[in-house]
């Protein structure tokens, strides 16, 4: 009696195959995992210390107006202590300049001709007479119109990143220009690295739309 009441408990408290599938939480894919870790990171970028972009011409003054557009855009804070930073700006800079030659030409020109000529000579008994008619029209007009100019156009390219403490890279963005109407070609490249950088956050700060899959769940 006491054993089938021991065998009999035992299977009470043993919980079925169905009841541990239910209570085993649905594994994490290592792709979403790092995804989701990566997003997390980037939203959470306020403060950035912008590293040295590099010696020559072009990379400091990339660098200077990064940081220009950087501190102008009132959302992210620019430090100059790397350990206060939740992300280290990395970036190289390559600036140059042609030249493009443009050459316009036009020419109109009219002219007119014309001639003619009558002689008549005759003699008798050693007297000579002759008559002699002749003209001659010509007329000529001409119009040239050329220019030649040089443009000189600077291209400026840079490329940057996004790096956090544990030495990973969060974000990344390459651009090119060749100016616009107000400013340089790199205070257009800096531009437009801050502009892709915030759209990106946003994208990252948008609440991504629920969606019920129960079917039980429907509206009447």
């Amino acid at each position: 009696m006491i054993a089938a009441l021991l065998v009999a408990s035992l299977l009470i408290q043993e919980p079925t195959p169905a009841n541990q599938a239910a209570s085993t939480p649905p594994p994490t894919t290592p792709t979403t995992s790092v995804a989701m870790k990566k997003a997390a990171r980037l939203i959470d970028v306020k403060r950035i210390y912008v590293e040295n972009f590099g010696t020559d011409e072009a990379s400091k003054q990339l660098e200077s107006m990064v940081v220009s557009s950087l501190t102008e855009s009132k959302r992210f804070i620019v430090t100059e202590d790397k350990n206060k930073a939740d992300a280290i700006l990395k970036g190289t800079a390559m600036q140059r300049t042609s030249q493009e030659i443009h050459a316009y030409g036009s020419a109109t020109n009219v002219g007119t001709a014309a001639g003619s000529h009558s002689g008549t000579v005759s003699g008798s008994g050693g007297s000579i007479s002759g008559s002699s008619v002749g003209g001659f029209i010509s007329n000529h007009a001409g119009i040239d119109d050329s220019s030649v100019n040089t443009e000189t156009i600077d291209r400026a390219q840079g490329a940057v990143r996004l790096v956090n403490s544990d030495g990973d890279v969060i974000w990344t963005t390459t651009q090119e220009s060749k100016g616009a109407k107000y400013r340089g070609a790199t205070a257009d490249v800096a531009d437009k690295m801050l502009k892709q950088l915030v759209r990106d956050v946003e994208k990252l700060e948008k609440p991504e739309p629920v969606i019920n899959s129960d079917p039980t769940m429907t509206k009447h």
